[in-house]
């Protein structure tokens, strides 16, 4: 699997991929994560037009997206019932998403970011179980609950390697 800078013909991969990883999510009982169109084309167009949009490709498919996005992330400033490991300058990794038959998927993409900045943060929906397993076993440490511009509450995780 390799990893690349998601480019404008990508889109309908990219959407076809996130409707995949939908399904995922409600198969696991995760309903209340990506609903009402998000994340949307327009999302997405503005990741890739940002150079934050990523694609993982097997023998030259689409198999898997996620936005790579340089600090600071504004729901970051605040965080409950914890704190960050540090202050330092970071990535955010946001809508990974992938097919359900494509294994170690989490894995290539975290390899792909810390060979790009050592200090990663990531959130995700309390019902993301999967995700959660994914992120606890790359080795991500749980610092709190952070806020999204709605309002919705995700657990938030971070992981420095330059700190090891």
């Amino acid at each position: 699997m390799t990893v690349r800078r998601a480019i404008t013909e990508d889109l309908q991969a990219i959407m076809v991929v996130l409707d995949a990883a939908k399904g995922i999510m409600r198969a696991s009982g995760n309903t209340g994560q990506w609903v009402n169109g998000y994340p949307s084309e327009d999302i997405i167009l503005t990741d890739i037009a940002n150079a934050a949009g990523f694609v993982a490709e097997e023998d030259g498919v689409v198999v898997a997206y996620f936005a790579f996005i340089p600090s600071p992330e504004p729901t970051y400033s605040y965080i409950e019932g914890g704190a960050w490991l540090n202050d330092a300058p970071y990535h955010v990794v946001h809508r990974i998403g992938s097919y359900p038959h494509v294994h170690g998927v989490f894995k290539v993409i975290m390899d792909w970011c810390f060979s790009q900045d050592p200090n990663i943060r990531i959130d995700t929906h309390r019902d993301n179980r999967i995700m959660q397993h994914c992120i606890t076993r790359y080795g991500f440490t749980y610092c709190g609950i952070i806020y999204l511009a709605s309002g919705a509450p995700r657990l938030a995780y971070q992981l420095d390697l330059s700190a090891r």
